[in-house]
């Protein structure tokens, strides 16, 4: 059955984007050919939330102490660009891709399944 999941992140500054998540996310990857990087995730989740209007998708980092975290990005020179907001479900945050997009960024306040068996 199902055994992973491939994440696609749209980009107007693919190459930087990718060189953030490699040498500054310390991301694993492997070229699909041509310098085209396929990045190992850590483990993951999903959840379905519903919508009246037209359905979208959304991509989150998650992390066991999002203060910690912000102060290792930041002394790495990744600029915050959403602060540490608590949403009742999570601590909420975002950096700022090299692209100019936001990559939020969660720690959990909610029981997660990323680490179950089976």
């Amino acid at each position: 059955m199902l055994h992973a999941a491939h994440i696609i992140l749209y980009s107007t500054n693919a190459d930087a984007d990718r060189i953030f998540l490699r040498d500054v996310l310390g991301l694993g990857s492997v070229d699909a050919g041509g310098g085209w990087l396929i990045f190992k995730l850590p483990p993951a989740e999903i959840a379905v939330h519903p919508t009246e209007g037209v359905s979208t998708h959304e991509f989150y980092f998650m992390c066991e102490d999002i203060e910690r975290t912000l102060a290792d990005l930041t002394a790495k020179g990744v600029k915050i660009s959403r602060t540490i907001s608590n949403q009742g479900w999570g601590k909420l945050a975002a950096i700022k891709l090299p692209s100019g997009a936001d990559l939020p960024i969660y720690q959990p306040l909610h029981p997660t399944a990323f680490d179950l068996e089976g």
